[in-house]
């Protein structure tokens, strides 16, 4: 079941064929996988059907859009690749890692059974197994990514991001750190082009994608969601909503828009539609590796709102009234508009000189 490669320029580049093993029994409700399902930039089922030139061929093995019946049919390449009889393959994780040393008598999550005991298989056990031998690992949403609901204060799991398992200087087999693509659920599109960045360093076509210091792809988690929200421009004029049906900033009443790192207000949701700003929603930083705890409770003021808030209400009202003025001057029609037996334009034809 190993794949063909086309040439050796690099630890793991020029792959004809890729495949993808994603596995979403970490602490999950499968939110991510259902999410990437809507993706359009590309769709999923572009990548897995070979219509994006360029990408190698694609094997995608996740359960939810696993075409087998299920059972040892679905687990096969999972194990084939645990033995190092599969590769090369990109390596998914969706859901937080439970710490399975504090399980007592019991397991938090699995997957499949051993073969041999017939008993659960942990998720510890293929982490452990997969990460060692993939050529690329990603964590799919911001439980697999940085621990999310299930690692909040308090949890009896234990619960973990992946690079809190694997160390955050894990590397790959194609010399990559883990690429963390948070969100609660993940942005479909944010994921799908990262993977495909990913599917196109493996064809030896593109350089590795760049990551923040938290591994998140720089081009997407490089500004806040203030930066590309549609009711930015109502922060800067101090009007700020109070009511969460209002068409103005929503900072005062638990926005954490100004310091989330998260492009969602400025690509959508689903087509470009959408977005939680966008459509009246706070941000409650589902992006961050502080989610939940530093962000709640989620529908009070952020502690940093209200001295921002209040500072920029001279500066507000100030500019609300320069603009008002200015406004009132360019929002009518000049004067020379009108249909008198006059013209009024101020125009002022010039003579030719004569030859």
């Amino acid at each position: 079941m190993t794949a063909t490669r086309e040439s050796a320029t690099g630890p793991g580049t020029g792959f004809e064929e890729v495949h993808i093993l994603w596995i979403s029994e970490g602490m999950s409700c499968d939110g991510d996988t259902v999410s990437v399902t809507a993706a359009s930039q590309p769709a999923i089922e572009d990548v897995v059907g070979g219509l994006i030139p360029g990408l190698p061929k694609v094997h995608l093995h996740n359960k939810v859009l696993s075409p087998t019946l299920g059972g040892e049919e679905f687990l096969a390449p999972f194990r084939a690749a645990a033995a190092g009889e599969l590769e090369p393959f990109i390596f998914v994780l969706e859901g937080s890692v439970p710490n399975e040393k504090i399980n007592g008598e019991g397991y938090w999550t699995s997957f499949g059974n051993d073969p041999v005991t017939g008993e659960p298989l942990t998720l510890d056990k293929w982490i452990d197994a997969l990460s060692a031998r993939a050529w690329a690992v990603v964590a799919a949403g911001t439980c697999a990514t940085y621990g999310g609901i299930h690692a909040m204060e308090g949890n009896p799991t234990g619960s973990m991001g992946l690079a809190d398992y694997l160390g955050w200087d894990f590397t790959s087999r194609g010399g990559l750190p883990i690429v963390n693509v948070p969100g609660c659920p993940v942005q479909p599109d944010n994921f799908m082009e990262t993977l495909t960045w990913l599917l196109y360093h493996a064809a030896g076509t593109a350089p590795p994608p760049p990551l923040d210091e938290m591994l998140r792809p720089t081009w997407l988690f490089g500004n806040t969601v203030h930066d590309g929200c549609d009711r930015a421009a109502s922060y800067e004029q101090a009007v700020f909503a109070d009511t969460y049906n209002s068409q103005q900033c929503l900072v005062k009443i638990g926005c954490w828009g100004p310091v989330v790192k998260c492009n969602v207000p400025k690509r959508g949701w689903m087509g470009g539609v959408g977005g939680c700003p966008n459509v009246g929603g706070i941000c409650i930083a589902c992006t961050m590796p502080g989610f939940p705890d530093k962000f709640m409770p989620f529908m009070d003021e952020p502690p940093g709102a209200r001295l921002s808030s209040t500072l920029i209400k001279p500066y507000g009202a100030f500019i609300r009234r320069m603009r008002g003025i200015t406004q009132g001057t360019v929002n009518k029609e000049p004067k020379w508009h009108h249909n008198r037996d006059v013209l009024t334009s101020g125009y002022r034809p010039h003579k030719r000189a004569r030859r």
